[in-house]
């Protein structure tokens, strides 16, 4: 017997929720951009529930209005960017000037876009490389209807009749579309291999060691650790840095304050990331500063992407408002 598209659990939408938010999230470059879009496509798909006749997947639908939902919200919209996009490579010594919020990619959870445990680890590394702060930036370059067939069919590998289908459209259009982002793809994305390694033992012994090495606060360590052309950015600064000896110049210098900081471990975008507190509140007491994602590949850091607008982000990735030692 079959049961009427009303008669659907909650449970039928909310199943895709993660893998929505992960395309929303590749779409849009905003975390919390993201949850409003998978929100308001739950909210449609509810609202239009007795409409849906089962003509095809459930999963297609969702993702049909998720696009029209991404597509109403980057029309005439500006793309979101890291610093290294939009400025020339800084030094100690540069102005750090402030640009708003919709000006930035911003980072994801893992936990609100990677597939839940049991995942085919092939399957996880694909879904992990296509989150990376670098690729998604990347993604921020495409036309939004190139944007959403590049993902479709690279990340989320549908069909090129599938996503004809979705997008009202022809196969022949999606293979053009598909093209074209391609070789603006080939064309912007960077050089350097910043894709992001599986945390085996080495790499754990990395994270570690960067762990000691900035709460010491020992820049000898801490260089020991970068590669010679490491990045250092800050949003909403749009200043960025790159080498070693402008990065340990910057924390020696204005960015001193983060001496005595402590990290508690976290992730983001498939990455290894770290919320930073300072001792820079009342009395020296703790107090959130940055999210800290960490690029790294070969044994070595190649960014340090530290994220300030900690009083969305530490929310959003469940960090507590004082390092947990600090609360006792």
């Amino acid at each position: 017997m079959s049961v009427h598209p009303a008669a659907r659990p909650a449970g039928d939408l909310e199943q895709h929720r993660r893998e929505l938010t992960g395309y929303c999230y590749r779409m849009l470059g905003s975390s919390f951009e993201a949850e409003d879009a998978v929100q308001e496509t739950m909210l449609r798909a509810w609202r239009n529930i007795d409409s849906f006749e089962g003509r095809s997947a459930l999963k297609s639908w969702l993702y049909r209005i998720a696009t029209n939902v991404c597509m109403d919200m980057l029309n005439g919209r500006k793309r979101r960017a890291r610093p290294m996009e939009l400025t020339e490579v800084g030094t100690p010594a540069s102005a750090l000037n402030t640009l708003p919020e919709v000006t930035w990619l911003e980072p994801i959870p893992d936990a609100h876009v990677l597939p839940a445990g049991g995942t085919d680890p092939a399957e996880l590394a694909q879904a992990q490389e296509t989150l990376r702060l670098a690729f998604v930036a990347t993604l921020q370059h495409l036309p939004a209807r190139q944007r959403a067939v590049l993902i479709l069919r690279e990340v989320l590998r549908w069909s090129a009749a599938e996503v004809a289908e979705l997008l009202d459209s022809s196969v022949a259009s999606v293979n053009s579309a598909l093209q074209r982002a391609r070789a603006t793809i080939a064309d912007t994305q960077p050089t350097t291999d910043d894709t992001p390694p599986t945390l085996q033992t080495a790499e754990a012994e990395l994270l570690d060691r960067y762990v000691q090495a900035f709460e010491a606060y020992d820049m000898d360590s801490l260089v020991a650790l970068l590669h010679e052309d490491a990045t250092l950015s800050m949003p909403p600064y749009d200043l960025w840095l790159r080498g070693r000896e402008h990065i340990v110049a910057w924390h020696l210098g204005i960015g001193h304050e983060c001496r005595g900081s402590r990290l508690i471990p976290t992730s983001a975008n498939g990455l290894p990331a770290f919320g930073q507190y300072r001792p820079s509140g009342p009395g020296g007491s703790f107090e959130p500063w940055a999210l800290q994602v960490i690029e790294h590949s070969d044994g070595r850091i190649t960014g340090l992407n530290a994220f300030l607008d900690t009083a969305r982000l530490f929310p959003l990735f469940g960090l507590p408002p004082v390092p947990p030692q600090a609360a006792q």
